[in-house]
Formats: C-alpha cells, structure tokens, sequence
C-alpha cells in the first residue's frame, strides 16, 4: 500500500482542515474507507477532504465531527472555509489574479466572471449547481461581484478578453438577462483598461477547443496559466508550459475580430436579446 500522500497544513484553510480530519481519523481507527462507509459517502471524498481538494457540505461535515468525536472542531474549521463553487485549484488562480498587472483570456463557454453582471452570475451559479439553496447561490454571486472590485481599483490592470461566439449566443438567464450582461460588456469595453474581442465560427479551428485559457502577468515574477474545462482546471508555472500557452493566445487574437468591430458584433446581440424582451 502507498504511504499517504503528506499533508501541508500551512498551504490553506481548507489544508489544516485536511490535515485535522486525517488525524481525528486516524485517532479513532478508521481507514477512509470505514469513515465513508459510516456516513456514507465514497471514500475518495474522504481523501479529497483530507488533501484539501474538497471542502465536505455543512451535513456531512456535521457527521464528520461527531463520527470523529471532534468536539466541534471540525464544524469550527468548517465555518472559515465553508464550500464555495470554486475547488482549491480554481482559489489558488484568483489568489493570484487579484495581484496580477495584465490578464489575458480566452472564453469559450461564458462571459468571465470579472465581466459579469449579478442576474448573469446568479443564473449562471444556479445551472452550475442545481441543488444548492438561494441562500447558497445568494452568498456565492456576493463573493464574484466582491472579486470586480480588481477592476475598479486605482491602478487596475489590463484585462484583454477574447470571447468565442458561443459566448454571445448562449442566452444564459434569457435575453433580459443577456441584453443587460452585453450592456455591461460593451460599456467595460469602452474603459482604458478592458480589451475586449469576438472569435467568430467563422474562424474554424483553434489551440483552446477544448476549453478556457488564462495568462497573468505581475510587476514582479514570471507569468502563470490557468487552463480551465467545464469541471476542471490546472494551473501551470512551467517556463516552457507558459510559452506554449502565450503562442496559443497569439493565434487566437490573429484569428479575433478587431476590438472595434467586435463591439459592432455584441451590439448586434444585445439588439437582438432586446428585441425578444416582451412588451
């Protein structure tokens, strides 16, 4: 059998709590598999808690300190790190994108978070995650809207956005919700410190069809990428991974109509989600 992967309390919140879990665990005997067992929930859960991958739902982490006779330490922890829609992986990326001074994206699916209007977000978090209560989802769009707040800083940085058409014409939340998320797209556009452009169909094949694409820039200290599909994401620091990446958001801004025209083309849509608005 492998010896258990090391644990890094000091990593993050969600880490200490890993690494709390573990130990209880161990403490009363249990493999993981017993503690899923008891629940119940797969065991594998138990081993994405115990890295800090996966902060457990309020229930089970309930289940969890009594099962592990923690005297609620475990519910105490939990009320820091409580879950969110976003995985370790995806913090450790906004961790670092409130400290960068350029961030490039591609979107293949969804207008990015730091663009998002509250009725967009909020629909958008809903078909994400279906079972989750308002008041979850009502937590969940605070948090995104309180990230926006890098782009009204006093010294902002450069957001260039490239969208694929897919991104327009998925009306997520129906066209009211739409004609205003275009709205407030067109209107970021027109700041000093917002790129935004359109990959039409029309351009064909591209480096990043099989998801989303991030690459930030610091003042200080080299670049990262954060590559992003529908329910997974990595990011790299890699010299050689991050020039890869940058050749491929090259050939996607080549392929990208010009900032002008593509601000013609949204304007189009948020016509169009307009139009379908009842009377």
């Amino acid at each position: 059998m492998p010896a258990p992967k090391e644990l890094d309390p000091s990593a993050s919140l969600a880490a200490l709590y890993g690494a709390k879990l573990r130990k209880l665990r161990i403490r009363a005997g249990l493999t993981q598999r017993q503690l899923g067992d008891k629940i119940p929930i797969a065991h594998s859960r138990i081993a994405q808690f115990e890295l800090g991958n996966e902060v457990p739902p309020e229930d089970v982490n309930g289940k969890l300190d009594v099962l592990l006779d923690a005297d609620g330490d475990l519910i105490d922890l939990w009320g820091h790190i409580r879950p969110t829609p976003y995985p370790q992986f995806a913090r450790r990326f906004m961790d670092l994108e409130a400290k960068a001074s350029k961030m490039l994206k591609y979107l293949a699916q969804v207008v990015p978070g730091l663009l998002q209007t509250e009725a967009y977000a909020r629909a958008q978090m809903r078909i994400g995650s279906p079972r989750q209560t308002e008041a979850q989802i009502d937590e969940w769009v605070r948090g995104r809207l309180e990230r926006q707040r890098i782009l009204r800083s006093s010294s902002p940085p450069l957001l260039w956005c490239i969208l694929d058409e897919a991104v327009l014409r998925r009306p997520i939340g129906g066209p009211l919700v739409m004609a205003e998320q275009l709205a407030h797209l067109i209107a970021w556009a027109q700041t000093p410190h917002v790129v935004v452009q359109v990959l039409p169909f029309a351009a064909g094949g591209h480096p990043m069809l099989m998801g989303s694409l991030s690459i930030l820039s610091f003042s200080r200290g080299s670049d990262v990428v954060y590559v992003e599909g529908s329910h997974s994401g990595e990011l790299l620091k890699d010299t050689d991974e991050v020039a890869r990446y940058a050749l491929a958001y090259d050939l996607l801004q080549a392929n990208a109509l010009p900032p002008d025209k593509s601000l013609a083309v949204i304007h189009g849509f948020m016509e169009e989600y307009q139009a379908c608005e009842p009377s």
